[in-house]
């Protein structure tokens, strides 16, 4: 029993972690974009954006309702992580990562009113995107490849 609420501690703590660093890297940017807009770091460059959107700047301008969904997802992920029985690490890994970058943006629009972006990929055409993005980004892989592995 205590093992199987350690592990659920250890994925929570995953999740906040993740939301320390996505808020901690928007923060330097926030106040220090000057310093570092256009720097170039060989594949990305750092750039300055507020979405007002969510992925691909989609619904922008609906601050309400991407905060609504935003909190929504949140709670449905923590309680995945706490309550759903059987779910193997690909599963909580995936829950945590997207539970991280759900707050992290979440964060972002509820107490600024847009999302900082400031990652611009130099090798393909792409939009600027954050760290709480990657995060989004690397849960769904986890859950795509346990979509495939689980139907061998």
């Amino acid at each position: 029993m205590i093992n199987k609420i350690q592990t659920k501690l250890y994925f929570l703590s995953l999740s906040i972690f993740i939301i320390f660093i996505d808020q901690y890297t928007k923060y330097i940017m926030f106040n220090n974009y000057k310093i570092f807009i256009n720097k170039d770091f060989l594949i990305f460059k750092l750039d300055y954006v507020k979405n007002y959107g969510a992925a691909f700047n989609i619904l922008s301008g609906n601050r309400i309702l991407l905060s609504f969904l935003s909190f929504i997802f949140s709670i449905s992920l923590i309680y995945l992580i706490l309550r759903k029985k059987n779910l193997n690490s690909i599963d909580l890994y995936s829950y945590s990562f997207i539970l991280g970058g759900t707050i992290g943006n979440g964060m972002d629009r509820i107490l600024k009113g847009f999302v900082i972006d400031f990652i611009n990929l130099n090798i393909i055409d792409f939009p600027v995107f954050n760290i709480a993005d990657i995060s989004i980004n690397i849960g769904f892989i986890f859950l795509i490849y346990n979509i495939f592995k689980n139907k061998r």
